[in-house]
Formats: C-alpha cells, structure tokens, sequence
C-alpha cells in the first residue's frame, strides 16, 4: 500500500482540510445552522398546523415541495453523468472530479426524499406504501427506483475511497478509527486492487440505466395523469436531458467553490472547466430542442385545456419566470459558452448560476400551472409559497452545503488513487488505444 508520501503529485493541499480548519469554515457553519434551525421552527409549524401554513389548496396540492423533489433528483444525475459515463469511456480528464460529482448524486437524492417527506404532511403515512402495495402505481415505481439508485450511488461513492482510507488509515491524524473500520483492511495488494477495478466498473455501467430510471420513472409519474400538459410521451427523455443539464451546472458550481476555497487550483485545473463547459453547452441546446417541441405541439394541438396552461406561461401569471427561464437559462448559456474567451472559470460558473436557478424555475412550472387549470370542472387555482415553504427549501439547500462541508473535513474530496493510478497508467493506456483504431503506418506490421 502506498503511502502519501510515495505519491507522484502534490497531495498536502488536498488533505489540507482534514487537519487544518479556517475561521471561516466555522462562521460558514454557524450561518447554515441557523438557516437550518429557522427551517426546522418553519416544519413544526406546518406539523402542528397542517398544510393549510402552506399555499397548497384545493385543486393545487402540489407545489413547491414536489418542485424540489423534482429538481434534486435532477442535480442527482450529475454523478452518473460525469463519474460513471466518462469512466466508461475513459475520459481521464474525470479523475479529480468524480467524487465530487458521486457525493452530488448521493447528497441530492437524500434531499429529494426529505421534499416528499415535508410534503406528505404527516410523514407516518409513508409506512402506507408498504402496507398498500401496488405495483400499478408510479407513485411505487418512483420509490423503487430512487431506493435504488441511492443505494447504487452509496456503494459507488464508497467503492473508490477505499483505496484513499487505506492511505488515511497508515498516516497519523484523526479519525484513524474511522478509517480503520471503512477501509476493510485493503492492503492494495493486486488481487485486491483487481476486484476493486471490477467492482467498480461494474457498479459505474449498472448506474446508468439506473440513473436514467429514476427521471424518466419521474416523469411517468407525471405522464401517467390525465392533467393537462403532464399528459405527454416526451416528458421521460426531457426530464433525462433537463437533469443532465441541471446536474453538470450544479457540479462547476461546487467544484468551483471547492478550487477557490480549498486551494485547489492545481488540481482542479481550467481545463476542467473548459470541457463542463462544452458538455453544458451540448446538453443546454438539447434541451432547448425539446422545450420547442413540447410547446410546438401543445400549442398547435389547439387542445383547450392543454392550451390554457401554456397561455398560462407564455402571456399569463408566469410570463416573467417563464420567458427568464428560456433566454437567461435555457438559450443565453450555449450561446456564451460556445466561445472560448467566455468559456473560462468564471465564464462557466456564470453560466451555471443561470441554468440552476432557471432550471428550478422550469421545474416549478411544471408543476403549478397544470393544477391551477385543472381539466375537471373545478375552479382554477391561485398558487403562491408561503414563508414557511420558502424557509423549508432554504433549509435544504443550507443542509446539502453543511453535509458536503463536513464530509470535506472527514473525507479527501479529490480521489487520490485515481489521481494516481491516471498518472501511472494513462499515457500506455491512451497510446494503446490509440494504436487499436488508428490506421497502420507505412511498413508497419499490423496490431
């Protein structure tokens, strides 16, 4: 087993934040906390209270929550994306932010099932799903599949930091017992380090189809209703390219976060940047295709109900977030990516900015307009959050940056390992397969 000091690379820096704490890691802290606690007070009122301390009324009773629900299991897909599609196929630029990217998936998924939870009003009858089941029912399938792609996302976010709590393990510092326990006495030996390769090349082709389940089970989840909008063959594959999109703009911004404040600039370097950038740039135009189709076919279907939500969006009460969420959000970015000189660090974090915040918009919209304009002979709704809905998300969002915080402080957030083992092995690796599928050169014997 190597030790830190037998690594080809500078690693103190990454490390840095396991035995030194800044002051203001500290005030960081406190500010989520007390973030937090305001949104716990705002959840016992609403416990207490019931769901009328929420905006949610008849014939909306959906809203916010299932809005966050939405757009965490879309940040989740960041993960498979960036870890397990490029590890597929061997793109070595992924090494240090694979993990970065696995603890987005594992950290937002958790947040999904608190949305559904704080939206069910009284969390006890969550035990109906097992006593009722029905296998008939999306509402099944979608607990299936994100009990599944969590717990496919835990065991590959702890597969490959084994290797880096053995290292941890065999080098003084805290919580040496810890790592003891989680590195389950791997010594690197080659047969160890080959079922590890195993394992986790397994785990990373499963995840895919898994990942890609779970959005497009969401969406059926959605299409399966005979609510206006909703009902719709092409909500599963824009959901899939929505979380893409949302996912990748969620990863630049942490690991830009992660380059400022931990120092990373040498390892998580512009190039990074630069091909995240790229991929938003590919996945922003895809979904932009599929938002024209969408509205293209609703709006010349001249289906009544159909076409008093969208009228709803595009000239309505949601005209503003609607006609923000296409230019800023879903048309401006590949546009300013798609040059160099704007494709820099910040450049691509601008960008990201705006696609998260339009994306959560977007997912909001699909959602509350479609029951304000039900296709039963109900009154139309009216829909807007109340502080205590507000404090609720806000309290999510503080609690995911508060657990990736600490889980810095426990755990290196750049996988040493596999920055070591691309060092090693990458150049042979690239330049046998470039061998394989590149014509022979004059005289050359054939491979």
């Amino acid at each position: 087993m190597e030790r830190v000091e037998d690594l080809s690379f500078e690693a103190a820096a990454i490390l840095s934040p396991l035995r030194h704490t800044r002051r203001r890691f500290y005030v960081a802290v406190a500010a989520l906390l007390g973030i937090m606690a305001f949104a716990v007070y705002a959840y016992v009122q609403q416990f207490t209270r019931g769901l009328g301390e929420t905006g949610m009324n008849r014939p909306i009773y959906w809203g916010m929550y299932i809005g966050n629900f939405v757009f965490f299991v879309s940040i989740s897909l960041a993960g498979t994306l960036i870890s397990a599609i490029l590890r597929v196929v061997k793109a070595e630029w992924r090494r240090p932010i694979t993990r970065c990217a696995e603890l987005i998936t594992v950290l937002s998924l958790i947040f999904a099932v608190v949305n559904i939870i704080v939206d069910m009003g009284r969390p006890d009858r969550l035990l109906y799903i097992a006593q009722h089941f029905r296998i008939q029912s999306p509402i099944v399938w979608d607990v299936i599949s994100i009990n599944s792609y969590l717990a496919a996302s835990l065991i590959y976010l702890y597969l490959p930091m084994i290797p880096d709590l053995a290292l941890l393990r065999d080098r003084p510092g805290r919580w040496r017992s810890l790592y003891r326990i989680l590195s389950l006495g791997y010594e690197g030996t080659e047969k160890q380090h080959l079922w590890l390769e195993r394992l986790t090349a397994l785990i990373a082709i499963l995840i895919i189809p898994i990942g890609i389940s779970v959005h497009t089970v969401t969406a059926y989840l959605f299409a399966t209703t005979l609510q206006p909008v909703w009902h719709s063959t092409i909500y599963g594959p824009f959901f899939v390219v929505g979380a893409l999109y949302t996912g990748t703009a969620a990863l630049i911004i942490i690991i830009a976060i992660l380059r400022t404040s931990l120092r990373l600039r040498h390892v998580l370097k512009d190039v990074h940047f630069n091909n995240l950038g790229l991929v938003l740039m590919a996945e922003g135009l895809m979904v932009a295709y599929f938002l024209i189709c969408i509205y293209l076919v609703e709006i010349t279907g001249q289906e009544p109900h159909v076409l008093r939500v969208v009228l709803s969006e595009i000239q309505g009460p949601f005209a503003l977030p609607f006609w923000g969420m296409v230019v800023l959000g879903i048309l401006f970015p590949p546009f300013f990516l798609a040059f160099r000189k704007t494709r820099t660090v910040l450049g691509c974090v601008f960008a990201s900015v705006l696609v998260v915040i339009a994306m959560w918009i977007e997912r909001f919209l699909i959602v509350v307009p479609t029951l304000m304009h039900p296709r039963l002979p109900w009154p139309e709704g009216v829909y807007s959050p109340t502080w205590v809905e507000w404090s609720i998300t806000a309290g999510c969002l503080a609690a995911f940056a508060l657990l990736y915080m600490i889980f810095t402080k426990v755990f290196p957030v750049v996988s040493l390992w596999e920055i070591q083992e691309g060092m090693e092995t990458a150049i042979p690796d690239v330049t046998e397969r470039y061998k394989s599928y590149m014509p022979e050169k004059l005289g050359e014997e054939p491979v």
